[in-house]
């Protein structure tokens, strides 16, 4: 299989202003994905303009026609299944069957205290991931689902006609703790994770590589568990957050060698971040869209 390139585009500028063309450019680059963060605001970015993940998909949903779209990731800090499901099922069949759902236990950042309640303990969000997960999975899959859980319930909850794509729109399962990486070994599609977070400040980008095996050899595990093939799960990197920090996107070389390098880990598609000038995202336009255009011929 091809590595796939994909990229995250964040919802920090108004629509009529910059954001629909970033997502129309994106579908010319010839990006396989386009996702988005699912977040009430995030990190840097709490200040200024930040808009919803949903709204913002919906809307490139209507302006493109072959890009696939999704979250990365979802998180239940904010988020109830029942709600959930019945957006997810509509932004389907807008979209014609295009939506990808990046989820995981979500953190303690903004999206935890927002409304109202304290941060989660990791055990907590472990415990909710659990429950939240399967649940969904049903409420995307089955006509009417009724569920009483310590965390979620579901009351005859009715979602006809289901997804365009079927069984139901693919999960990115983002984990590296055993509990995440059993649920993505169950109900993903796909994996997802950005690294060890450990190695981000002072680590050095071998030392991430050798992470990162580590963690794909625990998703096998986790796979073998459950009588899965590992090799049935799609393996997505979201850079940005290893040590490399911004420097893959230099030049179309580093990037090439930096998607490589994980290539030979077993993943199956690199999402970077679009150019945002000023921040951690800051790109060179020109460099990045030469990747975009280039890098998949020289990665087949």
């Amino acid at each position: 299989m091809s590595l796939r390139l994909s990229t995250v585009i964040l919802p920090h500028v108004r629509w009529h202003e910059g954001g629909r063309s970033a997502w129309q450019r994106a579908e010319q680059l010839g990006f396989h994905t386009a996702f988005t963060y699912d977040h009430l605001s995030w990190r840097s970015f709490r200040d200024g303009p930040w808009f919803g993940a949903v709204p913002t998909l919906t809307a490139a949903a209507a302006i493109t026609d072959r890009l696939r779209l999704g979250t990365l990731v979802t998180s239940p800090n904010f988020r109830h299944p029942v709600t959930l499901a019945k957006e997810l099922i509509s932004l389907d069949d807008i979209s014609g069957g295009r939506i990808t759902l990046g989820i995981g236990a979500g953190g303690t950042g903004f999206d935890a205290t927002a409304l109202g309640q304290d941060p989660w303990t990791p055990r907590e969000r472990a415990d909710r991931f659990a429950e939240f997960v399967p649940l969904l999975d049903r409420l995307l899959t089955e006509d009417s689902v009724s569920f009483e859980g310590t965390h979620y319930s579901a009351h005859e909850a009715r979602n006809i006609p289901g997804c365009v794509q079927r069984p139901r729109l693919p999960f990115a399962v983002a984990a590296t703790g055993p509990r995440g990486l059993r649920l993505a070994a169950r109900h993903g599609q796909a994996w997802v994770t950005t690294g060890d977070p450990k190695l981000y400040e002072n680590g050095t980008p071998e030392q991430s590589v050798e992470a990162l095996r580590g963690q794909t050899e625990k998703l096998a595990e986790a796979c073998a568990a459950v009588g899965r093939d590992a090799r049935e799960l799609d393996r997505i990197l979201l850079t940005g957050f290893t040590p490399d920090r911004a420097r893959p996107l230099e030049s179309l070389d580093a990037f090439v060698d930096f998607a490589g390098r994980h290539a030979e880990l077993g993943f199956t598609e690199i999402v970077i971040h679009w150019p945002i000038p000023d921040s951690d995202f800051a790109a060179d336009e020109k460099v990045f869209e030469q990747i975009a255009m280039e890098a998949p011929a020289q990665l087949d």
